[in-house]
């Protein structure tokens, strides 16, 4: 099996959301599907209908994250080069086009999250700033055209 990266406060969010899961919403929809059930006929009972859902999708997310974790492996950005960019990376990028100076740390797809400029290795742009140094110039394609960017700094 293929060992997933993943940051430390990624992999300790990924087993919060699980122990909730397990601890909160578990118990909860079992006792919303016990409810249900005491309001007699099954066949036509909504909200019988909606906890089995509910139930479905809370076992489906702890089996994934139960895989998730049991596949990650974490990396420390503090351990890694600064002469590259690397899965941990923070960088900061200059759109060519606009003079936009960007800051981005590179994480794995479960951790991304733009708002708080972190953005997955997956995405064209951080798949792009794998492995490029300072000053390196990256091309991407996006729906909208080509971006430029070069990569100013390694933070």
């Amino acid at each position: 099996m293929e060992r997933v990266p993943i940051t430390r406060d990624g992999y300790e969010a990924l087993k919060k959301e699980l122990e909730r899961l397990k601890s909160v919403e578990r118990p909860q929809n079992i006792q919303a599907i016990e409810e249900a059930r005491g309001h007699g006929d099954l066949s036509e009972n909504a909200e019988f209908e909606a906890a089995k859902d509910r139930q479905s999708f809370i076992e489906g997310r702890v089996s994934e994250l139960e895989f998730k974790l049991a596949n990650a492996d974490i990396i420390d950005p503090g351990t890694l080069p600064k002469d590259r960019a690397v899965f941990g990376s923070r960088v900061l990028v200059e759109n060519i086009d606009t003079g936009e100076n960007l800051e981005y740390q590179l994480v794995g797809p479960d951790e991304s999250d733009i708002g708080k400029g972190r953005i997955s290795v997956a995405s064209p742009l951080g798949r792009s700033l794998i492995g490029k140094k300072t000053g390196d110039e990256i091309t991407i394609q996006v729906p909208g055209g080509k971006r430029v960017y070069e990569l100013v700094e390694i933070l």
